[in-house]
């Protein structure tokens, strides 16, 4: 009744602090303005269980592929057992499926402790390739510090929950050999699981202990499980691993255009058609409950981006594809895709917080373009959509990096000087050239 208890209390904590945390993720993602994503269901169904579901654009990297595959297998997987071990904890029962399973029983938890064990492999591989290999991408200057820290910590996290899974089954594995074990089937003539790993790993690393140390190891194991699947819930909002969950919303609103096409803006739309329409007066007053935000060209802060771009932010998993493959990256400039999706994140985190302290209109005098993304940065894009093709869950950093410069360029005229003679000329030209639309044709006539 205690264990039942303890763990009920520790249930509802977990979930409702889970709770809160996500509601505070959400209402951050929806500062962000409208966008519709409502169309052709059809096809954001496939494109979710694709490349979220299917894991298809991880595969242009086999290896990492791979790993991530033994991981993700496990960690879903996993959750038939997790299911069981919360009817346990609430019922104060000890494998309650097992009787009612029957044969099918052992071959599950066998089938999950297969893939326990392969992503314990992976995980020490993604250490050593964050930490001794040191793959470029991964060690980045936007990696430096808590990045950095967060990609170790949740790896640490999953050698623990797997270490805790094979000492509860290999401790009861031996316990249920001497009749000791409380799964209640040992008086049946019932002394062995046969799950294919504890079955041999159990005897071999407890099989000369007490009884007594096997009750406590088996427990240890039980509510060392449950512990890390509760810190492991809660600490996702806090790191970018919440792609665990996001990344199935996040690419079922996948923009289903084609790579390169821009959107029109809405307020641009709307001004030219107020230029155009002779009955409207140029000097009035906007209407009354007009929101002055809907004025502004592109994007200065968070609040001007669009609720998906806010949502990819949350759901980058700061894998560095996007930045390995970006042409001005590569070339030595500061631009970092990656870099604009954790940039856009921790500011949004930053209004989020003083929205709920201050108040909704609080201003920190602080934007996302100045204060966290530099114009150097912005103007190194060449818009190759490369990012885009590179991102596992379909984020789009370009949609940021345009906004921002158009918000650059129409609010605050501000444009690189390699491109104002090139503007100048298609305003009086018509063209990029230097050259009048009546010569444009002369070198025709040369011999």
């Amino acid at each position: 009744m205690i264990s039942s208890i303890l763990f009920g209390t520790l249930l509802i904590l977990g979930l409702g602090f889970f709770t809160y945390n996500a509601l505070k993720v959400r209402s951050n993602i929806l500062l962000g303005r409208d966008v519709n994503r409502s169309d052709k269901k059809g096809e954001r169904w496939k494109t979710m269980l694709l490349v979220a579901f299917g894991q298809k654009k991880m595969f242009s990297r086999p290896l990492p592929a791979l790993l991530h595959l033994m991981i993700y297998s496990a960690f879903v997987i996993t959750q038939i057992e997790l299911i069981e071990i919360f009817v346990d904890g609430l019922t104060g029962e000890h494998r309650v499926f097992r009787a009612s399973l029957g044969a099918f029983y052992p071959f599950m938890i066998s089938f999950i402790e297969i893939l326990s064990v392969l992503a314990f492999i992976a995980t020490f591989i993604f250490l050593a390739r964050r930490n001794l290999i040191k793959v470029p991408r991964l060690n980045m200057r936007e990696m430096k510090g808590w990045p950095k820290i967060d990609g170790n910590m949740i790896l640490f996290m999953e050698i623990i929950l797997i270490c805790c899974i094979m000492t509860m089954n290999g401790a009861d594995e031996v316990l249920l050999s001497r009749g000791e074990s409380h799964v209640g089937l040992a008086a049946a003539g019932d002394l062995s699981f046969n799950f294919s790993i504890s079955s041999w790993l159990g005897p071999v690393l407890f099989g000369g202990m007490e009884t007594e140390t096997l009750h406590m190891l088996e427990r240890i194991g039980w509510w060392g499980h449950i512990f890390m699947v509760f810190a492991f819930l809660n600490y996702l909002p806090y790191s970018k691993h919440f792609h665990i969950l996001l990344a199935f919303p996040n690419t079922y609103y996948s923009n289903l255009e084609k790579k390169g096409k821009f959107t029109n803006m809405e307020s641009v739309t709307k001004e030219v058609k107020l230029m155009m329409d002779p009955t409207v007066d140029p000097f009035a007053a906007p209407a009354e409950g007009e929101a002055t935000e809907s004025q502004r060209f592109g994007a200065k802060d968070v609040t001007d981006l669009t609720w998906k771009n806010l949502l990819d932010s949350y759901t980058c998993t700061e894998c560095g594809r996007c930045t390995a493959a970006c042409p001005a990256n590569i070339t030595g400039k500061m631009l970092s895709p990656r870099k604009i999706m954790m940039d856009t994140r921790d500011r949004l985190e930053e209004v989020g917080n003083n929205r709920r302290k201050h108040g909704k209109d609080h201003d920190d005098g602080k934007s996302l373009l100045g204060d966290y993304i530099t114009e150097e940065e912005l103007w190194a894009c060449t818009s190759c959509n490369a990012c885009v093709q590179e991102c596992p869950v379909n984020i789009d950093p370009l949609a940021i990096i345009i906004d921002l410069r158009r918000y650059l360029v129409m609010e605050e005229s501000k444009v690189p000087s390699e491109l104002t003679g090139m503007l100048t000329n298609i305003e009086n030209n018509g063209a990029p050239w230097q050259f009048s639309p009546a010569d444009r044709f002369n070198w025709a006539n040369e011999e």
